[in-house]
């Protein structure tokens, strides 16, 4: 059976800059079924999961639904729904959490809410989280068939062998990448990887280092910038998660200039382009195949 993921593989798509972009992400524990819409397709109230994806539109923000790995009753009236707020810049990378008696409590997030979010600040509600890496499995087969047949042995094996704090996430793109995952606080998207290799992130992420192998790129940055940060780690052998930032870019599809900064007051300039002209695929199980544009480093000069 040929699924997007089989094909993306056979083609050697590149994992390179393919990450979903947030600066914060806003993650909601929400048992039960998950259709292809979580938010508003699950048993979250649809009018809170519309209103919370409505103010996170342009605030940097990203909403995604948790449960934990295995089965997944809809009995789970009257139990405290775990959250968590993450917010990915280098420098500025946390994880805050909450107990909420109910999804309800998330009603005043509005848009100035998010944005506020969106910039790494915070209210009340989230106390601070220093407990193990966040591992965010994608599962939701009503999105992709992919992300449960590959992502779901994942998040299981990774609960069953106390890999770190495991969850299963409705959404993080890319499902031909399968399985994807999302590690927090520094907002790094990996696909592809098995859980050996996985375990290994997360043991370099408690060391606050990054693993490049298998990685899509920071999602604190556009596309352009996570090919640009990834090809300086390349270049110079950094695996300091917070040690680059990508600080401007320039230029338009189909070539951009970034400027990726080292905290030790280094430089680089990268010339990153986008390739259209590549073999077609499916961008997910069911779609028809089309184009999916490669956004590759091409240069990188020291400043």
């Amino acid at each position: 059976m040929s699924t997007c993921s089989t094909a993306s593989y056979a083609l050697a798509e590149p994992l390179a800059a393919t990450a979903a972009t947030a600066r914060t992400w806003l993650l909601v524990e929400q048992p039960g079924p998950w259709g292809a819409k979580a938010p508003t397709e699950s048993r979250l109230d649809p009018a809170l999961g519309a209103a919370l994806e409505r103010a996170a539109v342009g605030s940097g923000v990203r909403v995604a639904l948790i449960r934990r790995p295995g089965r997944h009753p809809d009995g789970a009236a009257g139990r405290l729904r775990r959250v968590y707020l993450a917010h990915t810049l280098p420098g500025r990378s946390w994880v805050r959490t909450g107990l909420l008696r109910g999804p309800g409590d998330l009603r005043d997030l509005d848009a100035a809410a998010m944005a506020a979010l969106g910039e790494g600040r915070h209210g009340g509600l989230w106390e601070p989280y220093d407990g193990d890496p966040l591992a965010l499995v994608c599962t939701n087969g009503r999105r992709d068939r992919c992300c449960a047949l590959l992502g779901r042995p994942l998040a299981a094996e990774l609960r069953a062998s106390d890999a770190g704090e495991v969850w299963e996430v409705s959404h993080l793109g890319g499902h031909r990448f399968a399985p994807t995952l999302l590690v927090l606080p520094y907002g790094h998207a990996y696909g592809r990887l098995g859980g050996h290799a996985v375990k290994g992130v997360l043991d370099e992420v408690r060391r606050g280092r990054v693993v490049t192998d298998g990685c899509r790129g920071r999602s604190s940055w556009e596309r352009p910038g996570q090919a640009a940060d990834l090809a300086v780690r390349e270049l110079t052998g950094e695996a300091d998660a917070d040690a680059l930032t990508v600080v401007g870019t320039g230029g338009a599809a189909p070539v951009w200039s970034v400027t990726v900064a080292h905290r030790d007051s280094r430089a680089w300039r990268v010339t990153v382009t986008e390739n259209s002209d590549v073999p077609p695929l499916p961008a997910s199980c069911g779609a028809g195949p089309a184009p999916q544009p490669r956004v590759t480093a091409t240069a990188v000069t020291r400043l």
